[in-house]
């Protein structure tokens, strides 16, 4: 298919490399960063544009990878029709582009992108179209780089995958960030706990999350328990989140 991409940062960026991967064509990438744009495009081997009134019109596809609070402000400006227009927000409905064009939707990739990764990570994919064409067309981009097989899934299934994708990934990494702190203070290197995380990530590809649980908690080990707290009495911030925690996995187990 022939692509337009609108946006620049990670998401573009990452669903362009993964759509000319899959042997699409990125016939334009529109971006009021012109400096991104630029780079992309030269990475691509296509154009690029600022302003929406020169989109390219003769495209398959157009992508909009941009921010959730920039979208109301650039559909304004944007007008399709006939042609099949997508945003890849996991939390805002497909309708903010019905004045676009008729053949509307969305492509979500529930996936953390960076535009500095090295390769091409494994993306889940979400689609949803307002009508047949849209749909179709989504799909088959969306299977064409997907993680496993493209799902479609509506604005009410995409809001909760994205509390969960929040969850595991946001409020995980946020952890990682206070225990990284906690090791500083304390002189503790934080990069010996590494194969700690990658060998509990790589737990969950064949377990349940509930059947890899372990530590004091899940023991009610109370002797453990208040020995931790005791030694975060200079953390207050990691003290409350580890009681909150703890609280959590003994109403659970």
């Amino acid at each position: 298919m022939d692509i337009v991409m609108i946006g620049s940062g990670n998401v573009a960026a990452v669903l362009g490399r993964k759509f000319t991967a899959a042997g699409h064509k990125i016939v334009q990438i529109i971006s009021r960063n012109a400096s991104a744009a630029s780079e992309l495009a030269y990475e691509w081997d296509t154009e690029s544009a600022n302003y929406m009134s020169l989109t390219n019109p003769n495209a398959d596809v157009y992508i909009l990878a941009i921010a959730d609070n920039a979208l109301e402000e650039v559909v304004r400006d944007l007008k399709l029709p006939g042609k099949v227009v997508a945003h890849t927000a996991g939390s805002v409905s497909k309708e903010i582009l019905k004045d676009v064009t008729r053949h509307y939707g969305v492509f979500y990739p529930l996936q953390s992108l960076r535009k500095e990764i090295s390769g091409l990570p494994d993306i889940p994919i979400f689609f949803e179209g307002s009508d047949d064409i849209a749909t179709n067309t989504l799909q088959k981009l969306a299977q064409s780089i997907a993680y496993e097989k493209a799902t479609p899934a509506g604005t009410e299934d995409r809001l909760k995958l994205h509390v969960a994708a929040v969850i595991v990934n946001n409020f995980t990494n946020h952890l990682y960030v206070l225990a990284e702190k906690y090791c500083q203070a304390e002189g503790i290197d934080f990069r010996q706990l590494l194969p700690l995380i990658e060998e509990t990530a790589q737990r969950l590809k064949t377990s349940s999350p509930s059947d890899t649980m372990t530590g004091p908690a899940i023991r009610n080990d109370q002797e453990t328990i208040q020995k931790h707290l005791q030694l975060l009495q200079g953390h207050p911030a990691i003290r409350k989140i580890y009681q909150v925690f703890t609280e959590s996995i003994l109403q659970t187990k």
